[in-house]
């Protein structure tokens, strides 16, 4: 028997554009119920905030072939066979490696990305313009163990003041898990380790003002329990859930753009693909005018040259990059110990 296929009419910029979707009642999360066909017309009913977020700009697919409980995979270069209405520019790595990544432009690509079994989407910090320039600082506040999404609250209106003193104005959104997101829309005229620098100058301040809640320790075991601010995902290459993007997670919930005074008492497990539409219709996104105003690094890197002077300087890279100049020993420090 052959496998079950739809077309659906998507309505692009240009005119509507057919997109054929095979399995459409394959259940993507079982828990919920929800199929490959809600997930279709989930992308679409949210495209507009969605490739506001993530559009023109590289991004990486996080693929399951049979739903969340199957094996991922991330898919970066456009496979074979893809459609000309999905884009794709090229892009250097932290390996110095250079190669084409999807770039999406439209509703359909989105909705190719679905045909794809794509359920999480990763976009770079810089646009398919010039993909060595971000447009935006991130910063990932992960709760360790013993703490949770209310610690994460308290520290990213703390984040928020230090982002402020420093002339950005900061943007938060829920992780989709355990976890926040904060971006500051920048000026693109910084490389990534210069931006990378200065999302640890801001941790170093906030570290200093919450030693008991806030922690930059790379290594697991000198966390505590505090919230991690996750400085590696400023790398080139190093991504995260993008806004509106749903999580493969049993619940469906969705990485989800809020207003700063949303956050206290926050539930992520609320956003999830069946309530960010009503959402949008009722409050809007967020994160509409985020980019109108962006700022400007000059006092964030004046911090690190601070603190370099002051004999603090780089920090431990994820274990993909070469070692990086005035990097710090690459080995958990138990280990290093017992050597």
């Amino acid at each position: 028997m052959p496998a079950e296929r739809v077309v659906i009419s998507v309505s692009d910029p240009d005119g509507e554009r057919e997109v054929a979707l095979s399995s459409p009642n394959r259940v993507v999360w079982p828990e919920a119920g929800i199929t490959k066909a809600e997930l279709a017309e989930y992308v679409q009913l949210v495209a507009e905030p969605f490739l506001r977020a993530n559009g023109d700009r590289p991004v990486s697919l996080e693929r399951f072939r049979a739903g969340i409980d199957s094996e991922g995979f991330f898919s970066k270069n456009p496979p074979k066979g893809t459609p000309d209405y999905v884009g794709a520019v090229e892009v250097t790595y932290g390996s110095g490696r250079r190669h084409p990544q999807v770039v999406l432009e439209r509703p359909s690509a989105v909705v190719w990305a679905v045909q794809m079994n794509t359920i999480v989407f990763h976009p770079w910090a810089s646009l398919a313009s010039d993909t060595d320039l971000p447009v935006e600082l991130r910063i990932d506040l992960d709760p360790q163990p013993g703490t949770d999404i209310d610690d994460a609250v308290v520290v990213a209106h703390a984040l928020r003041e230090v982002l402020r003193e420093a002339g950005l104005e900061a943007f938060a959104k829920t992780s989709g898990n355990r976890g926040l997101h904060i971006f500051a829309p920048i000026v693109p005229e910084h490389e990534f380790l210069d931006v990378r620098h200065a999302v640890i100058a801001a941790g170093r301040e906030l570290e200093r003002r919450m030693p008991d809640e806030v922690t930059l320790n790379w290594w697991k075991e000198e966390r505590g329990a505090r919230i991690f601010l996750d400085y590696n995902q400023a790398n080139r290459d190093r991504t995260m859930a993008g806004a509106y993007s749903p999580r493969a997670l049993p619940g469906a919930t969705v990485s989800t753009p809020v207003e700063w005074d949303e956050l206290d008492g926050i539930d992520p497990a609320a956003f999830t693909v069946r309530s960010i539409p009503e959402r949008l219709d009722t409050v809007g996104d967020p994160w509409e005018r985020m980019h109108e105003a962006p700022g400007r690094l000059d006092t964030l890197l004046s911090w690190w040259e601070r603190d370099v002077a002051a004999g603090l300087g780089e920090l431990v890279f994820p274990p993909e990059f070469p070692k990086m100049p005035g990097e710090p020993p690459r080995v958990q420090p138990s280990r290093a110990k017992k050597d």
